[in-house]
């Protein structure tokens, strides 16, 4: 009997993960990050792409916020806030794109446990900021429509300041969660990350301990940090598109309507491309196909945010006209 029950357990060890040797996180560990193809021919490829779509990212935010900083007419709270996720979109492409790029470079997979913390750390610090600052901006524009009377009053730049802040440590408190639940999990052997960067999910599906709490809360984390901040877009939009409706010329409404349609855009842009995410990786059982469509949030969105507060902005299109004329 007992020899059945060795050949049992030695069986069971070899099919069902959470039997596999745990690796000693305290120590020297490394993940392995196995990007978006195999393919070596496409690799000097998608290191053009992805390089030139971070240096325009990068390019761009800096433009917004130095248009910002420099034209005295942006001094508004529209504008504050507008840099700030200039700011947070500089940091969230920087988060995983980088690190990307030397892979591919160097030719190698790997990335150490401590880089793989902070990575999962920043990638959630940034994320949620990008979304606080989406609903801070929809509260924005609802008071500016809505109570344009009260406008100065109510967004004045103590409270400016102030939902900045509230967003930033909101974010940290939410990255640093995340952070901590992945430091307490315990990986097997096989630490190969089907993504271009340390996804809290994917290492969830390394973990052979009990992940059960761990889903829970990614779950309840993501209700708070993500569905709040979503509710007050959509509440403010409907008393947005009400007092619009009110308007009586069409002149009127165009005018109202033009103050938020690029933040409308990039808030469709920023949630589509999530939800896009998220259903692609549920439905498929393949996970690399979640990380290619991973890349539209992660770096397409960022590189268009620029583009459509520039195209569709008089006031920031002046600004930079007025910094190219100096530099001339």
């Amino acid at each position: 009997l007992f020899k059945v029950y060795l050949f049992v357990l030695r069986e069971r060890k070899k099919r069902c993960p959470i039997f596999m040797e745990p690796q000693n996180l305290t120590g020297v560990s490394e993940f392995f990050l196995m990007g978006l193809s195999d393919d070596l021919e496409l690799q000097p490829l998608l290191f053009g792409l992805f390089l030139s779509m971070y240096l325009v990212t990068v390019l761009g935010n800096l433009l917004i916020i130095l248009a910002v900083s420099s034209d005295p007419h942006l001094y508004t709270p529209m504008y504050f806030f507008l840099s700030n996720l200039s700011l947070a979109d500089i940091g969230f492409s920087t988060t995983t794109i980088p690190k990307m790029l030397l892979n591919i470079q160097t030719h190698s997979r790997s990335i150490t446990y401590a880089d793989c913390l902070t990575q999962v750390s920043f990638f959630f610090l940034f994320g949620c900021l990008d979304n606080l600052l989406l609903a801070v901006m929809a509260y924005d524009r609802f008071v500016a429509i809505c109570h344009p009377l009260h406008y100065p009053v109510i967004m004045n730049p103590c409270l400016c300041g102030f939902l900045v802040l509230v967003s930033f440590f909101s974010s940290l408190l939410d990255s640093q969660i995340h952070c901590l639940m992945v430091s307490q999990l315990t990986f097997c052997t096989s630490v190969e990350i089907h993504h271009f960067f340390c996804d809290a999910p994917q290492l969830l599906h390394l973990a052979c301990s009990d992940t059960s709490i761990n889903t829970i809360l990614i779950y309840f984390m993501g209700a708070i940090f993500g569905g709040i901040p979503l509710s007050g877009i959509l509440c403010s939009y409907t008393r947005i598109v009400s007092s619009i409706l009110r308007v009586p010329s069409t002149g009127g409404k165009y005018k109202a309507f033009s103050t938020c349609g690029s933040h409308l855009s990039v808030v469709c842009l920023f949630y589509g491309t999530g939800l896009g995410v998220y259903l692609s990786s549920s439905v498929s059982p393949y996970p690399r196909k979640g990380a290619v469509a991973s890349v539209m949030y992660t770096v397409v969105t960022p590189m268009l945010n620029p583009f459509i507060y520039s195209l569709r902005n008089k006031d920031i299109k002046r600004a930079l006209w007025g910094i190219i004329s100096r530099t001339d």
